[in-house]
């Protein structure tokens, strides 16, 4: 892939996706969403993916849309913004969704500002890792818009709906260690220890049983709207078809023999 907004590599199973537009504080523009979801669907596509990492250059995570990407369609009327965003939301959506369903799980490393839907993509995140700097705020209305790429989903499921509605209609802005404090982020490190900390965690999830990981990740997605019976039984088959996975064979002989078990993702 020929990537101008974005930087991606994948090695020992870990797939590792930077924002690079740091002079626009990685901001997302169409051609940033283009890009995100085609890395999304090469992602989705590769088996040999077992982790995912997304981080960013520069000093500031993600601010969002880039509202001079917006402004400019907004020259041309009305309707041409409309466009634009329905255009750009649409790339962006449909690699949210990717990420969020694939079975790979997702770590997210945020330093500086992650507004907007910086906000959003962390919030879609599996494991969050905050640099004490970070600070977090959604942004949204500031500029008179809503919510996209998922937020509006994620939220209110992370922090519950009362302090939902306080980060979008008043913009609040989090340190890290409120972040951590509401459920927002899974950790917080110093700032020279967040690129290092994060590729460890990648590169252990991708290390580890991923058939396991994608059941568990189906089954957190559902959580929260299906009766418990209906969950129960979700979770009774996703167990039992692990049995046929050479991971789960080889966890619970490891296990058995008190031996650390070595994965192989199938």
């Amino acid at each position: 892939m020929d990537l101008t907004r974005l930087r991606y590599e994948l090695a020992d199973g870990v797939a590792h996706v930077t924002f690079n537009r740091p002079d626009r504080h990685n901001a997302l523009d169409l051609d940033q969403g283009r890009e995100l979801e085609a890395v999304s669907a090469e992602i989705a596509h590769d088996p040999a993916v077992r982790a995912v990492l997304i981080d960013a250059e520069g000093p500031t995570f993600h601010v969002g849309g880039d509202l001079k990407y917006f402004a400019g369609a907004a020259e041309e009327g009305a309707e041409a913004m409309g466009r634009a965003l329905r255009t750009l939301t649409a790339y962006a959506h449909a690699a949210a969704e990717r990420l969020s369903r694939g079975p790979a799980p997702v770590v997210i490393a945020v330093q500086g500002m992650a507004a907007g839907g910086g906000m959003s993509i962390m919030l879609g995140g599996d494991l969050v890792i905050a640099a004490e700097s970070a600070a977090f705020t959604m942004a949204y209305t500031a500029a008179g818009l809503t919510p996209d790429m998922s937020s509006s989903w994620y939220l209110p499921r992370l922090v519950g709906l009362r302090r939902a509605q306080e980060l979008v209609f008043t913009n609040r802005r989090l340190s890290a260690t409120e972040a951590l404090e509401w459920g927002l982020v899974t950790e917080v490190v110093p700032d020279g220890e967040l690129a290092d900390r994060a590729m460890a965690l990648a590169q252990q999830l991708a290390a580890g049983p991923t058939r396991a990981y994608a059941g568990a990740k189906a089954l957190l997605r559902t959580a929260y709207h299906q009766p418990l019976e209906a969950q129960m039984a979700d979770e009774s088959e996703s167990i039992a078809s692990l049995t046929a996975t050479e991971d789960t064979r080889a966890g619970v002989a490891a296990f058995v023999a008190k031996e650390r078990p070595t994965y192989v993702g199938r």
